[in-house]
């Protein structure tokens, strides 16, 4: 090959090799005398982008991204696809995945693995989480999301706990609950100042309404939750800048015919609030219920996924066995005195079960999984197909899990490697 030739031909070379490294996929050989194929134009059943299903738009694959347009141009011709597709996954709450708990392994090793875990479901980008525990495993959880950031998947950090109700507590330790003190707000600080997302869980009776307007005033998103908070404490949290509700029903004060409780004042609110829709946390009528009365645009799904998934059936957590039941409802994780402690679901299989058992749209199912989580975290890109490398997206057929898009159509996707 002439030099003129050359140089843009070892730049596709290099670029190929990172993105084979970056997304962990497989990628078909390339030659050297390979040529940039023509753009593609592909016509899926339905395209879920920016919280709206369409069903005449066409996808135009060039330069190795995606851009939704309307209608072909004079003389191109698309290829069918039965089915839908959409952006990736997005969770805010991921406590672990692939046999990996954040909470065991605050590294950045430990990131890219429960990164990598969920992308095989469909998750591509999510909020690792650590939940209550010694000072120093939350501020090793911190270090290793500032070392990481800038990672692809990597959204921020969910702090859950430690400053929490102890009655409301869940498989999280007692030993390691305290109030909001000034080391959390120095960390959540350190944590801002470099402009990493931070959702942090809180209970409002073990913080004051002033501690929870210092963390909202930079920018952390306070979220209520392991809590036995009357209605009343929760509208006051919120009036101090709170705009978020942890997993829905579970490990909060109940409503009640005389007494709302913090379900009744989270339906009630304005704010966003997280669900975990796996058939066992919460069941399928009152996931229903609540989404009715709150609003679909306010709602997200959390998976509250730990290393059982694409891992081992059991994991340690407080030097307790985590163990998976399987049950008429579906699989679930207890301790050791039968509690349950996290999720063993995916993103995917909860999205599904929106549609197949709570009977939403898929529309409103992929605005809960992916659309609101993006707004919620100020990641609103990722909600949008425009831009994006095939590489992203997800291709979803019927009842079926969601594929990657490039994994099944008959295409030389390497060649569109940025």
């Amino acid at each position: 090959h002439g030099p003129s030739l050359w140089p843009p031909v070892m730049t596709m070379i290099r670029r190929r090799r990172w993105w084979r490294h970056r997304c962990k996929l497989p990628c078909f050989p390339i030659s050297l005398g390979a040529q940039v194929p023509p753009d593609i134009f592909l016509q899926p059943d339905g395209v879920f982008d920016n919280g709206r299903l369409l069903s005449d738009a066409v996808l135009y694959v060039t330069g190795g991204r995606v851009r939704v347009i309307d209608t072909l141009p004079n003389g191109a011709k698309a290829q069918k696809i039965t089915g839908l597709v959409s952006p990736g996954l997005i969770d805010l709450q991921v406590n672990g995945g692939g046999g990996v708990l954040f909470n065991t392994s605050p590294t950045p090793e430990g990131i890219a693995a429960i990164l990598d875990a969920h992308r095989i479901f469909g998750t591509t980008a999510l909020l690792p989480t650590v939940i209550t525990d010694a000072p120093e495993v939350t501020e090793a959880a911190a270090e290793a999301v500032l070392s990481t950031w800038g990672k692809p998947g990597l959204l921020g950090i969910h702090i859950e706990g430690p400053h929490i109700n102890t009655t409301k507590r869940g498989t999280h330790s007692a030993r390691f609950i305290r109030p909001l003190d000034a080391r959390t707000i120095r960390l959540a600080q350190r944590l801002r100042n470099a402009e990493i997302p931070v959702l942090l869980t809180l209970a409002p009776e073990a913080a004051t309404v002033d501690g929870i307007a210092e963390l909202t005033s930079m920018g952390v998103i306070v979220s209520l939750g392991h809590s036995n908070a009357t209605a009343a404490e929760t509208e006051a949290a919120l009036a101090g800048g709170a705009r978020n509700f942890t997993h829905l029903f579970n490990a909060m004060s109940p409503m009640e015919g005389r007494a709302p409780g913090m379900v009744g004042a989270a339906i009630l609110s304005r704010a966003d609030i997280g669900i975990i829709c796996d058939g066992v946390h919460v069941s399928d009528e009152m996931v229903r219920l609540a989404i009715d009365a709150h609003g679909v645009e306010r709602m997200h799904l959390v998976s509250d996924a730990m290393p059982t998934v694409g891992g081992a059936p059991a994991f340690m957590l407080y030097g307790s066995e985590i163990r998976v039941e399987f049950g008429p409802d579906g699989a679930r994780l207890v301790n050791a005195q039968g509690s349950l402690a996290g999720a063993h679901t995916t993103m995917a299989d909860s999205m599904l079960r929106l549609v197949g058992k709570v009977l939403l749209s898929m529309e409103q199912a992929l605005k809960m999984a992916i659309t609101n989580p993006a707004r919620i975290i100020g990641a609103e890109d990722l909600g949008r197909i425009d831009g994006q490398a095939p590489q992203e997206l997800l291709w979803w057929e019927g009842s079926n899990p969601p594929r990657s898009l490039t994994s099944g159509l008959a295409l030389d996707w390497s060649v569109f490697a940025p």
